[in-house]
């Protein structure tokens, strides 16, 4: 099962504060280890990371709390996977869209 994170403002807002708790659940104080991700827009554009590693450690959510983020659409999640393994592939929610589909 996984845990969400989502926020939706009028203006662009931090998330920082937000994130790094939600990190701290990916592996450190909860049992979410399965993998993590995080997508928001950015002006125009819109950004994602994710990894299948738990956040509590992981190099790449490091990177997301120490960026600034400020945007009026963020989701993020940690996975705690309760039906087969973990791996690639079945740790995140997010991902593009292939072909339209």
């Amino acid at each position: 099962m996984c845990e969400l994170l989502g926020m939706s403002a009028n203006v662009p807002t931090d998330i920082c504060f937000s994130f790094t708790g939600l990190v701290q659940r990916g592996g450190g104080t909860g049992p979410h280890k399965d993998g993590w991700g995080i997508t928001f827009y950015e002006g125009k554009g819109c950004r994602t990371f994710k990894d299948p590693q738990p956040s509590f450690n992981s190099p790449i959510a490091k990177l997301v709390q120490d960026y600034p983020i400020k945007s009026c659409s963020v989701v993020a999640h940690i996975r705690q996977a309760n039906r087969g393994r973990g791996g690639a592939g079945k740790y995140s929610p997010i991902y593009p869209r292939v072909m339209g589909a």
